[in-house]
């Protein structure tokens, strides 16, 4: 991703992002490979590659002591999971399907201290 891009979504709202591995460098150099981020009482950890698949969860899980979600990205596979407490979840992407069923999005709403994900499959 361009660095203007990430300052488009800032004109609009306020954002929190990680570093991916396409990324330019000035973002490279702007954001944290990992970032954990507060709503309400949730805590949120986040990280574009989440390493191999076997025992991804499990990882996770160490990386971010504490949080009560995770989200990554890398493989555009949607994915909305339980590791003992803790949510495991990938958006998927809106714009890749790769190996995914279809393009999909990510939507985290949360209330009352409570998290409830939302995968949304877009449309072709």
């Amino acid at each position: 991703m361009a660095a203007s891009v990430l300052g488009e979504l800032a004109s609009l709202a306020p954002v929190e992002a990680v570093y991916g591995n396409m990324d330019e460098q000035a973002l490279r150099e702007a954001l944290q490979e990992r970032l954990v981020v507060s709503v309400e009482d949730v805590r949120i950890g986040m990280v574009h590659v989440p390493g191999p698949a076997a025992g991804r969860a499990e990882r996770l899980v160490r990386w971010f002591p504490g949080c009560d979600a995770i989200v990554y990205g890398h493989t555009h596979v949607p994915e909305a999971r339980r590791c003992g407490s803790v949510w495991i979840l990938n958006p998927g992407s809106p714009t890749e399907r790769r190996r995914a069923p279809s393009r999909s999005i990510l939507m985290l709403r949360i209330a009352g201290g409570e998290l409830r994900p939302e995968l949304i499959a877009l449309k072709t």
